[in-house]
């Protein structure tokens, strides 16, 4: 009997520790490259046209224009922005609502920069250096970044000089194993600079393809911030012979405050390109174009949830089109 039990006991203990090697093997997600729309729930998408909807069935006349603007500024476009975008609409003299609809489509893509909208990785290795204030999924952005890097088939090492926060450098190097990149990291409360060039040098050491840097991010207000970043910025320049790119992540939620934060990271460490986070739950994903009109830096990247895929390239007609919906 006693042999019976133990028999049943480790039989279980296999079967279950089976089932957790399968689990862990199991992909989390798939990597997408470049989907052309959201590709999430219709009910988490950031749409203008939630706000719009009563609008365009009716007459055109004094009280649609200044609700025009009203539900733009409502949906974190911003009063500037929305005036612009009005006047531009009411210009052409739209003579029905379904005009003007499709008018304000057209607007709202123009609207958005020309330029090129790919993340830079030129250099040998390439850097990128990744800004934000906490909470706005910067280092999760950095991972998801790495993961599209290596599904390129570059290889990627990360110096996680987000020195100051309690366990930056553990979650990132949780990544790291999960997604198949190397950290380098220093001692809690190093000089980030001093982090950025030892993974600089690893990276040079190693042929890396991609070296992206993780940063601090305590309140955008603080001055000594902005001068840590800088001077991580001013190192990986002198060292490397240019940075390929500073992208600085702003949380989509965050509304007009995230317009504040891009100028004072841009002003600080010259951003190159933004990514806009967290917009799979918010109705307000209109602060994307507020943000490149107002500052002239492109958005390259949108976040769309938790999981590797969710983070995609910048499409300003097929996000115009989630962001409007049926109105």
């Amino acid at each position: 009997m006693i042999l019976y039990l133990l028999a049943v006991v480790v039989a279980g203990a296999i079967v279950a520790g089976w089932i957790v090697i399968r689990r862990r093997s199991r992909p989390d997600s798939e990597i997408r490259r470049d989907a052309p729309t959201f590709e999430v729930s219709e009910s988490a998408r950031p749409r203008i046209g939630t706000r719009l909807g009563g609008l365009f069935g009716g007459s055109i006349d004094a009280g649609f224009w200044e609700s025009l603007v009203e539900g733009l500024v409502g949906a974190d476009v911003g009063v500037a922005t929305a005036t612009a975008v009005v006047d531009r609409v009411r210009s052409d003299d739209p003579r029905t609502s379904e005009e003007a609809r499709a008018r304000l489509r057209d607007v709202l893509v123009d609207e958005f920069g020309a330029g090129s909208r790919s993340v830079a990785a030129i250099g040998e290795p390439a850097v990128l250096v990744v800004v934000g204030v906490n909470g706005s999924g910067k280092t999760t952005t950095v991972a998801k970044l790495a993961a599209r890097q290596i599904e390129d088939g570059r290889s990627v090492l990360v110096g996680a000089a987000d020195t100051f926060r309690a366990a930056a450098s553990e979650q990132m190097i949780v990544w790291g194993e999960r997604i198949g990149f190397d950290v380098v990291r220093g001692a809690e409360g190093a000089d980030p600079a001093a982090v950025a060039f030892d993974a600089l040098s690893a990276a040079r050491a190693r042929s890396t393809d991609v070296l992206i840097i993780d940063t601090a991010g305590r309140l955008h207000s603080k001055q000594n911030l902005m001068d840590e970043l800088a001077k991580v910025v001013r190192v990986l320049s002198r060292e490397s012979g240019s940075v390929d790119e500073v992208l600085l992540v702003l949380d989509g939620s965050t509304g007009q405050n995230g317009i504040a934060q891009a100028r004072a990271f841009t002003d600080a460490v010259g951003v190159t390109g933004i990514a806009i986070t967290k917009l799979d739950g918010s109705a307000k994903g209109g602060v994307a174009l507020a943000v490149e009109r107002e500052l002239g830096v492109p958005l390259k990247l949108i976040g769309l949830g938790e999981g590797l895929g969710d983070l995609l390239h910048f499409d300003p007609g097929a996000f115009v089109d989630d962001l409007l919906g049926d109105v």
